[in-house]
């Protein structure tokens, strides 16, 4: 199965804007890419067959366009690729009878991240303390990178790292995501686990958890949170629109927003791991992921 474990990325000042460079010439090959792709008629190919069309145009426009010889080309190719990916996105989200349009340009908050393809990447963990790592990145405005990165936990086992997707969060911190390929893991037969271990599980309304045995478990207390939160928003409606003060108060929205999130993701956790420990049969439970999910 496909697995992306996400880990948070020291770049320094120069760093950064060198990788907000990156971001931002990455969003305009798309935006031009998308451009191009809508003056192709429908009948000309397949949506893959239109898409490829506009990707292979990216040597003879790196000879206009000259800053696109300082990035990576796999990155370029992933740009224009995630056209194609978007488009099958809406068509799922309209084959379940949602209402969808079709793809926008991205203004340069809306794009945040660009990815690396089987090469132009190397992840170091011999560099650096324990928990600690380099990853380094070529073609970065024309140079290689050598970015400090927390491996809070190892990568499972793995044959190789299919692409690395370095993202811009909202509050401003830089993440990488490394797409690896793992065994899924085996689930138990019915008939093989032990009732003794398994434990019920009921999401309440007044509750979060009800479980088999009896125990009530309240939801996470966050009010706080959403006062401070509140607090902050009525600040941010007062100032000009992208002004520096602006972008000031929207960060300080943002880490919010992502503090809150953070709160609630390890209170799962936490929660699942009481009961995988406390109940060897309760497998199932993990907030992350396909299959995987906290019920």
């Amino acid at each position: 199965m496909e697995y992306s474990p996400k880990y948070r990325l020291f770049p320094s000042a120069e760093q950064r804007e060198s990788l907000d460079w990156t971001r931002d010439i990455v969003r305009q090959v798309y935006n031009h890419a998308l451009h191009e792709f809508n003056k192709i008629p429908e009948d000309e190919g397949t949506l893959r067959q239109r898409v490829w069309q506009v990707r292979d145009d990216l040597p003879r426009l790196k000879q206009q366009w000259t800053d696109l010889k300082q990035v990576y080309s796999t990155v370029l190719q992933k740009a224009v690729e995630r056209i194609r990916t978007n488009i099958n996105n809406l068509g799922k989200l309209k084959a379940k009878g949602y209402n969808v349009g079709s793809l926008n340009w991205k203004a340069p908050r809306e794009y945040r991240s660009f990815t690396y393809r089987q090469s132009g990447f190397e992840l170091d963990k011999k560099s650096g303390p324990r928990n600690r790592a380099t990853l380094r990145l070529k073609k970065v405005r024309g140079e290689t990178l050598e970015i400090p990165i927390r491996l809070h936990r190892d990568l499972p086992e793995h044959d190789a790292i299919k692409e690395v997707t370095v993202k811009k969060e909202p509050t401003g911190a830089w993440y990488a995501s490394f797409c690896i390929s793992t065994n899924k893991p085996e689930k138990s037969a019915p008939e093989d686990i032990d009732t003794a271990d398994a434990v019920g599980l009921d999401l309440g309304v007044r509750n979060f958890i009800h479980d088999s045995d009896g125990r009530s478990i309240d939801r996470l207390d966050l009010t706080d949170g959403r006062e401070r939160l509140e607090r902050e928003q009525r600040s941010l409606s007062r100032k000009q629109y992208e002004s520096n003060n602006w972008e000031k108060q929207r960060r300080r929205v943002a880490k919010i927003h992502a503090r809150m999130s953070n709160k609630k993701r390890d209170y799962k956790h936490k929660l699942a791991h009481f009961y995988r420990k406390s109940r060897p049969s309760a497998s199932g439970l993990d907030p992350e992921g396909e299959g995987r999910k906290l019920r």
